[in-house]
């Protein structure tokens, strides 16, 4: 399900139980929150043990960071949470309201992808609104 925009509607999954390992960290909106991020993001899911999703989850936290200091001027939030055996969900928090939109984009187009990745990767993926912003968020599944 979508709204007009075509943003899928879909709410992550709210359970959570205390031996389900989550992590957050919160980032300055310049440059070097992109390496930051994939940094920290790779060296806990190694120490997770789910090494076999860190190249992709790497690959869209960037996207959507770099996606939050394009628009956002506050700071960035990252949160990546193992929920149930199966699924690691990773949400990406900006003070913007504005909820974005996965776009059509041309091949000569030097952006607009990043969305488009999360949609194709991720096992579900979705927007809200906050009080003080907005999170875009993914879902994963895990082998095993």
């Amino acid at each position: 399900m979508s709204d007009s925009a075509g943003v899928p509607r879909a709410r992550p999954p709210v359970a959570h139980t205390a031996t389900e390992p989550e992590t957050s960290w919160s980032f300055p909106a310049e440059a070097g929150s992109v390496r930051a991020a994939r940094a920290l993001v790779r060296s806990t899911l190694n120490e997770w043990g789910l090494n076999a999703v860190s190249d992709v989850t790497v690959l869209l936290v960037s996207e959507l960071v770099t996606n939050a200091l394009r628009h956002a001027t506050g700071p960035i939030g990252v949160r990546i949470r193992r929920i149930r055996s199966d699924a690691l969900l990773v949400e990406v928090s900006d003070p913007m309201p504005d909820l974005p939109r996965e776009r059509d984009v041309r091949p000569d187009d030097e952006g607009g992808r990043g969305l488009q990745l999360v949609s194709r990767t991720s096992r579900r993926w979705g927007t809200r609104r906050e009080s003080t912003g907005k999170t875009v968020w993914f879902e994963l599944g895990l082998p095993g």
